[in-house]
């Protein structure tokens, strides 16, 4: 039986990220942003952590990211982040200029990417990532479907 490929270290770290946000009691949403190859900030959801609506994990590792960096502008950035992100979250992609987007788990009812909005396929989008879905999917989605079944139970 084939091995399959291994994740790449930022998709590992975005899922250590998800799993720390789901024992916080957070939707199990991780994300990091590379530059230069290096892992320069992480983010998990912290909503009710922090009270704070926009408070995604793609949202808290580009906040981070621009403080380090100290600039708006994440240019030469990469972002990987376990769940399609939101529309919410591509807009703030595309006002950062991520270069790359780098995703797990697709979000057929809140995606913004693949799904709903389409945030990078509207003619308004003045700057559109490279996109790369899929990376990670079933780990990304497991963590997911438990966090979710645990609740219901």
């Amino acid at each position: 039986m084939a091995q399959p490929f291994p994740l790449p270290e930022p998709m590992r770290r975005a899922l250590e990220e998800a799993r720390a946000s789901a024992a916080a009691d957070e939707v199990p949403i991780g994300a990091v942003v590379v530059k230069d190859r290096v892992v320069i900030a992480t983010g998990q959801n912290r909503n009710r952590r922090d009270k704070d609506p926009t408070a995604h994990a793609e949202i808290v590792a580009m906040r981070a990211a621009a403080k380090i960096l100290g600039t708006d502008r994440l240019t030469g950035c990469d972002l990987w982040v376990t769940l399609e992100p939101c529309a919410m979250c591509a807009g703030a992609i595309a006002h950062a200029r991520i270069d790359r987007l780098y995703y797990g788990a697709l979000d057929p009812k809140g995606g913004g990417v693949e799904h709903g909005a389409r945030v990078f396929a509207q003619a308004q989008c003045h700057h559109r990532p490279e996109l790369f879905g899929g990376i990670g999917a079933e780990p990304a989605a497991a963590l997911l479907r438990d966090f979710f079944a645990e609740r219901r139970s």
